[in-house]
C-alpha cells in the first residue's frame, strides 16, 4: 500500500478486541498519517472519550462485555461536547443486511465488513470525514 496522507492530522479511536485486527487497523491508519488510539473494549473506549474527542471512531460490533451496538447507542446519547457526535464506522464480520441496518439504526454512520483492504479502509475513513457537516 502506498500511503496517500489523506488521513494526516486525524485522531482516530479504534475499538477492537482481536489483537491482529487491532494491529492491522492501527498500522494502516498510522501509515496514512492518522494518530490512532486503539483499545480492546467499550469500557476502555469510554475512558479515552472522557479525555479526547476523536475525529473518527472505528468500532467492532462483537466486543466482549458490551457490544458495539450498545456502545454507540450510549455514546450518541451524550451531548456533542461530551463525545456524542463524531463519525463512527462499524467494522464487523457481521456482513448481512440485517447487521448493516442494525448498525446504522444504533448510531453508526457506516457499516464495513471484515476483512477490509488497506486502501479501502483509508478511502472509507476519508470519505466519511469529508461528508460530515458537523
Amino acid at each position: 500500500m502506498q500511503p496517500s496522507g489523506t488521513l494526516a492530522g486525524l485522531d482516530i479511536l479504534v475499538v477492537e478486541d482481536d489483537d491482529d485486527t487491532r494491529f492491522f487497523l492501527t498500522t494502516v491508519l498510522e501509515m496514512d498519517g492518522a494518530k490512532v488510539i486503539a483499545v480492546i473494549s467499550a469500557a476502555a473506549a469510554r475512558k479515552v472519550l472522557s479525555e479526547l474527542q476523536p475525529d473518527v471512531l472505528i468500532c467492532d460490533i462483537g466486543l466482549p462485555g458490551e457490544d458495539g451496538y450498545t456502545f454507540i447507542c450510549k455514546i450518541r446519547a451524550l451531548y456533542p461536547k461530551n463525545g456524542g457526535r463524531f463519525p463512527a464506522i462499524a467494522l464487523t464480520a457481521y456482513a448481512d443486511s440485517e447487521a448493516r441496518i442494525r448498525a446504522l439504526e444504533a448510531g453508526f454512520d457506516t457499516h464495513v465488513s471484515k476483512p477490509i483492504a488497506p486502501e479501502e479502509l483509508v478511502e472509507i475513513v476519508a470519505s466519511l470525514v469529508a461528508s460530515c457537516n458537523w
